[in-house]
């Protein structure tokens, strides 16, 4: 006889055996969750500079403007009504070319009438020198006293003196018939009008303004407290320097004017730097360069290289024997164009951080930056 099989069941001690690796594999997922490895901090890259090198001369920059040595108002000498303007804004014209001009009838009016009071006075002069003549001719012959002709000649030199009178103002007339036409008085730009066709203007009231042909100067504008560099620097040549917008050279300039007293509404004062013949056009834009050797001994850092405010300040400091950064505290005595002053905490030879300072941790591990080569 046959005997069964037994149904293929696992041992008794396996089973047992199961909850237990179920539960160590269990603690093995939650440790291996539960402990991530810590993540490595980057390398940062950053630029550096020597503390002894930050020492020496800093530049300030001023915005500023190129106009004409020379730019006048030009205005009418007589009053009137404008008829005419050939001109615009920014026309170039020569010297003697008619910029405008107002309607002359008054003027001619006035001319007539001048030249009628001139041939009246000029025909009772000759009269008046004829009849002395003759009295003269009289008084020889007995004929008057010497008080008659005395009398008359009185009235011959109140007669050529109203003569003199009439010519001068038959000239003075003519001269303002010849104002109805506002005439260039050397070649240059308009730079700006004042009015237009139609405007009624007073003698004196500006009309164009023309910018002359020759030197050009840089204008710009400076505090109070920087006032003293620029009179020193005037009349000295090359004393600062000057790059127009979009031009990469810097032009040695000269500084010629410096204003006596401050703009009203800015209260800055506006100085005036003469720049080499035909290196500019009229109406660019500059920027005027001011180098500065400090006086007072002090360090001084680019703004960026200084983190943190007031009296919490502190800049990173390179080891380079480790490559890494430490935390240096600093006191900013003030700003200085585009630099900070610093007064204690670092000593010339220290390496300090200028970009890359934002992104920094103390200990740091960093490497220094390096300028990507052109292709």
């Amino acid at each position: 006889m046959n005997t069964p099989l037994a149904p293929n069941h696992p041992p008794a001690r396996s089973l047992a055996a199961l909850p237990l690796v179920l539960s160590l594999a269990a603690s093995l997922v939650l440790v291996a969750c539960g402990k991530e490895p810590a993540a490595t901090e980057p390398v940062r890259a950053v630029r550096t500079m020597t503390v002894g090198q930050l020492s020496g001369a800093t530049v300030r920059d001023y915005a500023g403007e190129v106009h004409a040595r020379v730019e006048s108002r030009l205005a009418f000498r007589v009053g009137g009504k404008i008829v005419q303007r050939p001109v615009n804004l920014g026309d170039r014209v020569k010297a003697g070319q008619a910029l405008a001009a107002v309607d002359p009838a008054d003027l001619r009016f006035g001319q007539d009438a001048a030249r009628a009071g001139l041939a009246a006075a000029k025909v009772n002069f000759e009269q008046t020198a004829a009849d002395f003549k003759r009295y003269q001719d009289l008084r020889a012959q007995g004929f008057i006293s010497a008080a008659d002709l005395e009398r008359r000649s009185s009235g011959l030199e109140a007669a050529r003196a109203q003569f003199d009178q009439a010519r001068a103002q038959a000239g003075l007339q003519t001269n303002q018939a010849a104002y109805a036409a506002l005439m260039a008085d050397a070649p240059g730009v308009i730079t700006a009008v004042f009015a237009d066709v139609g405007a009624v203007v007073g003698a004196g009231s500006p009309v164009v303004s023309l910018a002359h042909d020759g030197p050009r100067d840089v204008v710009f504008a400076v505090p109070e407290d920087q006032l003293a560099i620029f009179r020193k620097l005037q009349g000295k040549p090359g004393g600062v320097g000057v790059t127009v917008w979009g031009g990469s050279a810097t032009l040695p300039a000269t500084v010629r004017e410096v204003a006596a007293a401050a703009d009203p509404a800015s209260r800055t004062f506006q100085v005036k730097a003469d720049l080499p013949p035909g290196s500019v056009e009229l109406g660019q834009t500059a920027t005027v360069h001011v180098e500065l050797a400090p006086a007072d001994g002090k360090l001084r850092l680019p703004m960026q290289a200084v983190a943190g405010s007031g009296s919490e300040s502190h800049v990173w400091v390179l080891d380079k024997s480790t490559m890494k950064v430490r935390e240096q505290p600093v006191v900013v005595l003030r700003p200085e164009g585009d630099a900070l002053v610093i007064d204690g905490g670092l000593k010339s030879g220290d390496t300090v951080v200028t970009a890359g300072a934002h992104v920094l941790n103390p200990g740091q591990q960093v490497t220094l930056y390096v300028e990507p080569t052109k292709r």
